[in-house]
């Protein structure tokens, strides 16, 4: 086994950083604390020219992200957090509209690029691993100089996300605890929007479920069911609870059977702690978690994405609020297509029927001028509110509109007919 070099200091490790250079960067926990720490005081000493950093849901905001290096430290997302959609309104970050699956494909493009991402500590032989994440950064490893930051609470995990410190161009240690994500407290229009999606999901269906309180708690009512397969983008708190509910086994998985898949974790630290050595957890790139050729091959899948406002073509806008990008396509897109030809597979898309107040019907005629459609008229399958779900697979306008109608909020649904009469689809 080749030597394991020593560990340098991440201002040492940041000097080996060009002119021109695109820093892929780990998302959510995989970023790497101390690193980017020194790549900012690197930006603060003039020390740094023309470099891009490329990442997904930043959940640290940055000196960087407000523009305050000029063109010499720059973020470019493609998906925004809490963290970077104010910058990106006022244009102090560029966006990259991408579904997930394509962003190692992008990134492979970009001249002068490198990885920073965070690990695990390195076992006995030198290995270390990307713990939560796998994501983009990947399918880079062993393509582009590697440096990494090995965080003493990172949990160790297995799958395509492992590199042995050999093969890295420098790296670095760290200690500090990961950002935890708690879930939110569902209300009573998403625990029946929960309840419509969960009744449809059978025994051996093969799960993914997005962000928010309404994938999470479809989750929930799932502990019932037996043989449930997980192959996901994002590992939450609530796979957890299904494991332990004796739900999960992965047996009826043609992909990866009895493993429990994800690209990325983001939970609390009971998940962390579960991730950690658990040979049953394997964390594996987006270009094939994500990959809708290969979610097609597992049977009965079940997608559950949120979305934000959906018109009568059925065509779901599920990234921009209030005329701004609040986040970005993410992998949605990827798993409706995926489920559609998977066998017996449903892709779910949920939402309120309303805004907060009551006030805006979230189904629409048609979508408001500038608004970004997430996943096509063509991909949609069921949409679901807190007053049933719209079956849209198959159908001809005329008929999602009826169906979707049905769904709205009984005080808007009386304007939503009279604009479908007008519009000839009622």
């Amino acid at each position: 086994m080749p030597a394991v070099p020593s560990p340098i200091s991440p201002d040492e490790l940041v000097e080996g950083i060009g002119p021109g250079a695109n820093i892929a960067v780990g998302m959510a926990n995989g970023e790497p604390h101390e690193i980017i720490d020194a790549l900012e005081r690197a930006a603060e000493a003039g020390a740094l020219s023309n470099v891009r950093v490329h990442q997904m849901h930043a959940l640290r905001d940055r000196g960087y992200f407000d523009g305050r290096y000029g063109t010499d430290l720059r973020l470019v997302s493609y998906f925004l957090s809490p963290s970077t959609r104010g910058h990106a309104a006022r244009g102090e970050v560029d966006v990259v509209p991408a579904h997930f699956s394509e962003v190692p494909l992008f990134l492979g493009h970009l001249e002068r690029l490198v990885v920073f991402a965070a690990c695990s500590t390195p076992d006995r032989h030198g290995h270390v691993s990307l713990g939560t994440n796998a994501e983009y950064i990947a399918p880079l490893l062993g393509r582009v100089p590697v440096y990494l930051e090995a965080n003493a609470q990172m949990p160790r995990t297995s799958g395509r996300n492992t590199i042995h410190l050999s093969q890295v161009t420098a790296w670095c240690e760290s200690d500090y605890p990961l950002a935890e994500a708690h879930p939110a407290v569902p209300d009573a229009r998403d625990l029946a929007i929960a309840e419509f999606v969960a009744e449809r999901i059978e025994d051996g269906a093969c799960l993914q479920a997005g962000i928010g309180s309404v994938p999470n708690s479809v989750l929930a009512l799932l502990k019932d069911r037996r043989n449930l397969g997980v192959h996901t983008e994002l590992l939450t708190d609530g796979f957890v609870d299904l494991v332990e509910a004796g739900a999960v086994t992965g047996l009826n998985k043609v992909r990866t059977p009895g493993q429990i898949v994800g690209t990325f974790a983001l939970g609390t630290n009971r998940l962390y702690d579960f991730m950690d050595d658990n040979p049953a957890i394997t964390m594996l790139p987006v270009d094939w978690v994500n990959n809708p050729r290969v979610i097609a091959q597992q049977p009965k899948f079940v997608s559950v994405n949120g979305t934000v406002e959906v018109d009568f073509l059925g065509q779901a806008a599920s990234e921009m609020i209030g005329g701004h990008l609040w986040s970005g396509s993410g992998g949605q897109a990827d798993f409706a297509r995926g489920a559609l030809f998977s066998p017996g597979g449903q892709g779910f898309l949920v939402l309120p029927s309303t805004t907060s107040d009551g006030t805006i019907s979230r189904i629409v005629p048609r979508l408001g001028a500038g608004q970004a459609v997430t996943t096509l008229k063509n991909t949609v399958d069921r949409i679901v509110t807190e007053y049933g779900v719209a079956e849209l697979r198959g159908r001809s306008i005329r008929e999602r509109t009826h169906a979707l109608v049905a769904i709205a909020h009984p005080a808007h649904r009386e304007e939503l007919e009279r604009e479908a009469r007008a519009m000839g689809w009622w």
